[in-house]
């Protein structure tokens, strides 16, 4: 049995929208924002209190990045995976990292420091500074899909996820302004697909649980 715990906008989307776009049963558990503290009882679960955590049985992971490499390869063979033998495997690995590493990294601290911390510790200088590092890298997005639909291989893979959920959480975070027009346009083609309109979906299924947007709003 697969299961998913997640918070809505979290960086569980993108193993819910890889379960959503390979068609895969799951069981989707929702928790509350933050869940460490508002579902304490998760720190059993997860010791971290970090989102997500995904089950395959026994087998437990953390990394949302890793989970979709897992599903598509696990549960293969798949399009949304790209084999060794294909000539991108390799842009496919570093475009499945990048989109956490470089593209969520910096922008994970402007939400730091400009609505997460108390006001007394929060820092314009800090959270402008880490946008546009994350604008900066975007650069490399823009030079791909300016000549090219999907990041790689012909088709769209695990790889548009991961970066796609990093253009999710700049459109929430305001940023999307931002856009290049290419990069603009790609994000839109994204969230036109089936599986992340399902994903989006399963999140609102249950507007009583607590997501990041309502917990940033009583800040």
């Amino acid at each position: 049995m697969l299961t998913l715990y997640h918070c809505h906008d979290a960086r569980s989307f993108r193993p819910l929208w890889t379960l959503e776009e390979m068609g895969l049963p799951y069981e989707l558990k929702m928790l509350p924002f933050p869940p460490r503290a508002a579902a304490p009882d998760y720190l059993n679960v997860n010791p971290l209190g970090t989102i997500p955590t995904f089950f395959d049985g026994n087998m437990r992971m953390t990394e949302s990045v890793a989970i979709c490499q897992y599903l598509a390869t696990r549960y293969g063979p798949s399009p949304l995976a790209v084999e060794t033998s294909e000539p991108d495997y390799g842009p496919y690995l570093n475009w499945l990292y990048f989109g956490e590493a470089t593209l969520t990294f910096p922008q994970t601290i402007v939400l730091r420091y400009s609505l997460l911390e108390p006001p007394e510790r929060r820092s314009e200088q800090v959270a402008d500074d880490y946008a546009q590092w994350f604008l900066s890298r975007l650069r490399g997005v823009d030079a791909v899909v300016s000549r090219q639909p999907t990041m790689c291989a012909g088709r769209f893979t695990v790889a548009d996820i991961s970066v796609g959920f990093a253009l999710m959480m700049a459109e929430f975070l305001g940023l999307s302004a931002k856009f290049s027009p290419a990069v603009a346009a790609y994000w839109q083609s994204l969230k036109e697909r089936d599986g992340f309109r399902r994903a989006v979906a399963k999140q609102d299924s249950d507007p009583s649980v607590q997501s990041v947007r309502k917990f940033l709003k009583g800040r």
